[in-house]
Parts: C-alpha cells; structure tokens; sequence
C-alpha cells in the first residue's frame, strides 16, 4: 500500500513540475532587467547572458535587443552574451546624431566600460557593420568577428534594397502604428521619435559605411555572413570577403535579410564554430 501511494506521489509530482514548465513565460529580451552606461552624456541600455568569453551582439537599424532574442538562448550557453541598444534604439536615449562611426565609438566604450580584456563580436545589417568598424579600431580587444547582412557603401544594396530604404518615411512611420507604438513604450524619449527616424534617414543616405582603408586593415578573423536573398548585392559580400585579411564567407540559402529569425538555430551553429575554431590557442598567445 505504501509503494502504491509513492509511486502515485512521483507521478503527481512529475504532472505539477510539467505543468510549471509548459506554463513558463518566455524571456523578453530587451525588456528584461538590464542595466544603464552613461556614455558620452547618453543612457546605454545593454542585458547580459550566460558565463564564458565575451560576446558582443549588436542589432540592426530601427531594432533593439529583442530582435536577436532568437539567438540570444542558444549562444549565452557558451559565452558571456553583452547586448546593447544602440542610441536611440530600445531603450537607450538619443545621441546628437548616428553614423557607423559613433556607433562603433560608443561600442568601443562599452568594452572599455565594462573592463573587458578581450571579446568577440557578432553585429546584424547596421550592427553589422558597426561590427566592421570595431574589428579595425580595437584589435587590442576584439578578437574575431562576425559581420552579417553588412553593407559598407550603400551602393552595395540591390535596387528592391534602395527602394525599400527610400519608402521609409516619416509619414509611412506614422502609418505603422504598431512599430511606433513599441518604440515609443520601450524608449525613455518616446516624443523624439521623429528625430531618431530622420538620424537614421541621414544615416542610410551616406554612401560610405566602412571605408575601405578600414576594411582592409583589419588583422582578426572575420566571418562575412548573408542569406542569397539578401537585399545587399552578392558581389559586393563577395568584395567584401576579399578586401579581408583572414576574410570568411557563408552565404546561406533561401533566407534574406531577417536570417537571426528565420534561421537562428543554424545561424548559431555558425557562429560557435566559428569563435570556438582555435580557441584554445587563442588561449595561448
């Protein structure tokens, strides 16, 4: 009699754990308890993951935090996930303008901030090439990374990629009521929304991203990573991959600009391969 109501116990119990797991609430990345930097005057917002080797991730243009949140679960079980609203993005405040220099210059105080002795860097589309121009200003800490999605002129867009930027107007903002009412929920200066949208207008409109000096300076590995639907032209991922020192090149197929989404599970696969590959005698040196 005893051992009946034990084993009645145990399924009992295994029935209520269950039902607590299937009833756990999705983590909301980039609304989840992060912290503030004050850089250059401006509030930072940034969330970590997970334990290991630094891992930058940098979102795209007009996003925040919560659009890597698919590959955000995956990664932090192998490295210390640092992933930062870019300014005015998220929930970080406005900077007096953007371009991929002060972006990358505010990344770089981020890893100064944070007392980082070295760190890898994966950036998405605008975070792509942020990731770009970090890799060419600080090898003393970055120490690979890997671009995707990245233009570093806007020449390097597709024609459907220059429209589609050109149809980003104010007035189509105000159209979209459901992005203008996330942004403006999520950032602590929801009533400058305007401004951050033409800062990222003036942004899109230059042509040099990454000059290519830059580029070709770079001394640490680097992935170049696109899906073959992007909306950046092939030929320019592959000049790219080329004006690179110790360039790596991954086109992926039947996936466009949205691959951190549509294919996060592989995109992380590539992307612990790629920081693990000789890690350790990275370790060494």
């Amino acid at each position: 009699m005893k051992q009946i109501f034990c084993y009645l116990f145990i399924g009992i119990t295994l029935i209520c754990c269950q039902k607590r797991k299937d009833k756990e609430v999705p983590v909301k990345y980039g609304s989840n308890n992060g912290k503030y930097l004050t850089i250059k005057g401006t509030k930072i917002y940034y969330e970590e993951y997970g334990t290991g080797a630094p891992l930058l991730l940098l979102h795209q243009g007009l996003g925040s935090i919560e659009n890597l949140g698919d590959i955000i679960p995956q990664l932090s079980k192998h490295f210390r996930i640092i992933a930062p609203d870019a300014p005015g993005h998220g929930r970080s405040e406005q900077a007096d303008s953007l371009s991929g220099a002060l972006l990358a210059d505010y990344g770089s105080a981020l890893i100064d901030r944070l007392k980082l002795d070295s760190v890898y860097v994966l950036g998405w589309s605008m975070g792509g090439n942020t990731a770009l121009l970090l890799a060419a200003n600080r090898p003393d800490k970055v120490k690979k990374v890997i671009s995707g999605a990245s233009n570093t002129k806007s020449s390097g867009l597709t024609q459907e990629g220059s429209n589609l930027l050109k149809e980003y107007t104010v007035e189509a903002v105000e159209e979209d009521k459901d992005w203008l009412a996330n942004y403006q929920k999520m950032n602590p200066q929801p009533d400058k929304w305007i401004k951050f949208w033409e800062d990222n207008q003036k942004m899109w409109s230059r042509e040099l991203k990454v000059p290519d000096e830059k580029l070709a300076s770079i001394i640490i590995p680097v992935l170049v990573i696109r899906g073959d639907r992007d909306m950046i032209r092939l030929e320019h991922s592959i000049e790219m991959y080329r004006s690179l020192k110790r360039g790596q090149l991954c086109v992926y197929p039947d996936v466009g600009h949205a691959m951190p989404e549509a294919k996060s599970e592989m995109l992380c696969r590539i992307a612990i391969d790629f920081f693990n590959e000789n890690a350790g005698k990275e370790a060494n040196n």
